[in-house]
């Protein structure tokens, strides 16, 4: 059965096409400019990448031409072998614990909810909307960041602000990130060979996020209402005095809307550094002696750290701790700054093992009293798999 994940941004458009149950990835890629300019797209086939300019005024077309990529590369013959689509979206709220079908109410539930997530739910209902029109009969999904989180208790997820802004607005914490956390440690569980295991799951990559999950559930994460909250990262501030945004629109005559961008965007990493939001980058400047890539790198550390410390208290112990996303699987100097920051919870780092990147590797000694994982995540086999489900 052929099915499809689906990342549908404002102006791009991220797919995936399954063979499922097999787990077979038939082709992926990426449709960007959407609306605008210079519009362009490129698939990937059997590792070979192919970029091709396109007039993309919408998601629409961008859905017609995806399909008829399909029909050229002889990955279907028509559009019926499509079976389901399965759509990635950030914010659930507290509606939707598990993946959903993509009903009339459903679609409103995610229109609703873009008052809390206005950059990214706007942009999933157009694609849905785009991949209904093209796709009529494929059974549509919508797979959510926030879902995985949903089994956080109360004392967790709430916020000490004053209560009717949880019952007039729904602020409290919901956390993103959602399905790379529950694919790596579904991963992990398979690693350990069971199931009541005490997680700690690090998705660090230009967003992060951490999370305690046990036996299989998400107890506590880092982010927040929004991602900008918990961890620093390469251009979002994470944890901070929330008077600093008064005080700053004050200094700068800056509107809350324009300090906020700011925190999301000009921050983290690359606020820091003053060089780059690409901890790649941040790590050359430490080689070259940049005191504010130093300075940004372990302030970076520090936060991960602080985290899992807090975690690892929380779970009562931990039975492994999970580096995946773009910096915890491919950047060996964080992962080994981080574990060695942590030897007085009796992690051992194996440094031959950590000098690894991408692929499922046991990077600490045999006698580390916590083993730490890479586990490379997959947020589009786990869109497709829960799609998968849902058709059957």
């Amino acid at each position: 059965m052929k099915i499809l994940s689906v990342n549908a941004g404002s102006s791009s458009l991220k797919f995936t096409l399954f063979e499922m149950p097999e787990e077979k990835e038939l082709i992926s890629g990426v449709f960007e400019k959407i609306g605008l300019k210079d519009s362009f797209y490129s698939v990937k086939i059997s590792g070979e990448k192919t970029k091709k300019e396109a007039n993309l005024p919408s998601h629409n077309e961008a859905f017609e031409i995806l399909m008829k990529e399909l029909i050229d590369n002889k990955i279907i013959e028509d559009y019926s072998e499509i079976k389901g689509i399965g759509h990635r979206v950030a914010q659930g709220g507290a509606y939707f614990d598990k993946s959903v079908l993509a009903t009339d109410e459903n679609i409103d539930i995610v229109s609703k909810l873009s008052q809390i997530a206005p950059l990214h739910n706007p942009a999933a209902v157009v694609g849905i909307n785009a991949a209904k029109k093209v796709v009529p009969d494929a059974v549509q999904t919508l797979v959510f960041d926030t879902s995985f989180h949903q089994t956080m208790p109360e004392v967790n997820y709430m916020y000490a602000v004053p209560y009717e802004w949880y019952t007039k607005y729904n602020v409290r914490k919901y956390g993103f990130h959602g399905t790379s956390h529950k694919y790596v440690s579904m991963k992990a569980n398979e690693l350990l060979g069971k199931t009541d295991t005490k997680l700690i799951t690090c998705h660090i990559g230009n967003g992060a996020s951490i999370s305690a999950v046990a036996g299989g559930k998400c107890i506590d994460t880092s982010m927040g209402l929004t991602p900008n909250a918990g961890l620093m990262m390469g251009t979002r501030c994470g944890d901070i005095d929330a008077s600093i945004v008064s005080y700053i629109s004050e200094c700068e005559n800056l509107s809350a809307t324009e300090v906020n961008n700011k925190l999301n965007k000009e921050s983290g990493l690359l606020g820091i550094s003053g060089v780059s939001s690409d901890s790649r980058d941040v790590e050359d400047g430490i080689k070259n002696g940049d005191e504010r890539c130093i300075l940004a790198q372990s302030m970076y550390v520090k936060k991960i750290v602080d985290y899992i410390a807090s975690y690892y208290v929380e779970l009562g112990g931990c039975d492994a701790i999970i580096f995946t996303a773009g910096v915890g699987e491919n950047s060996i100097s964080t992962r080994a700054q981080i574990l060695e920051k942590l030897s007085c919870l009796g992690v051992k780092l194996d440094n031959e093992r950590n000098n690894v990147r991408g692929k499922v590797q046991l990077i600490t000694a045999d006698n580390s009293k916590i083993p730490a994982y890479v586990i490379p995540t997959n947020e589009e086999l786990m869109i497709a798999t829960d799609t998968y489900n849902l058709t059957k």
